[in-house]
């Protein structure tokens, strides 16, 4: 897939390769084949696909516990936010191209986005968000798409990775950016009212060089 796709992308800093390729490998302790795709638009993806993706989403967000959004988003919404740079969907299937079925809740393992952090003059620092299909959890789904996350975010030209709201409460996802050596940047005191919990929940800030990862982090044998 040419990178010559990427839309709102860093501004001075062009992506080093000129495709991106979907990568196979297997999940962490497991035979199982997963597919990693990159998408550079929405129009790329089924669209049950998409409403599959959204449901998900929109079930995070009623939990309350993970994302900084209130209320349900529309499908269009979701396009916007999720779609609005660069996506990459992981799927559990040999397949180098992505098939319409009708059995998502088995197919899709996850997914995560990445744009710009910051404006135009800052776009060369990325974020991104990762959602995992809540009927695969337990597989270390979530860590492979930090490999993944690591892996390709630096091809498309971003040099430092910000992620602004990791919820102290969320210790899943603290876990892995610790285990991949993230520096913890800063500290949002009372950042989130979160379901569940009587008093405001601190975020953590990570932030990552992406210039110099670490290649231990990327095998995915």
């Amino acid at each position: 897939m040419s990178t010559d796709r990427l839309r709102n992308g860093p501004v001075f800093d062009k992506p080093l390769v000129k495709t991106i390729e979907p990568l196979q490998f297997k999940l962490v302790g497991s035979d199982s084949v997963a597919t990693a795709f990159p998408i550079f638009n929405s129009t790329d993806v089924p669209d049950s696909l998409i409403e599959f993706m959204l449901e998900e989403f929109n079930l995070e967000i009623d939990k309350g516990q993970t994302y900084p959004q209130l209320e349900r988003l529309s499908k269009q919404e979701f396009i916007n936010y999720w779609f609005a740079s660069f996506c990459v969907i992981v799927l559990q299937t040999d397949k180098t191209i992505i098939e319409e079925t009708s059995d998502w809740q088995s197919t899709l393992l996850g997914t995560f986005y990445i744009k710009p952090n910051y404006m135009a003059r800052c776009s060369h620092n990325c974020n991104g968000a990762f959602l995992v299909n809540h009927r695969q959890r337990n597989r270390k789904i979530g860590y492979r798409l930090a490999q993944l996350y690591l892996r390709w975010a630096p091809l498309l030209g971003y040099k430092y990775s910000v992620f602004n709201l990791v919820f102290a409460t969320n210790i899943a996802s603290w876990r892995i950016w610790d285990n991949f050596k993230f520096d913890r940047i800063g500290l949002i005191p009372r950042a989130a009212i979160l379901k569940g919990y009587d008093q405001p929940i601190d975020a953590i800030m990570y932030g990552k060089d992406l210039t110099q990862i670490e290649p231990d982090l990327l095998v995915m044998d």
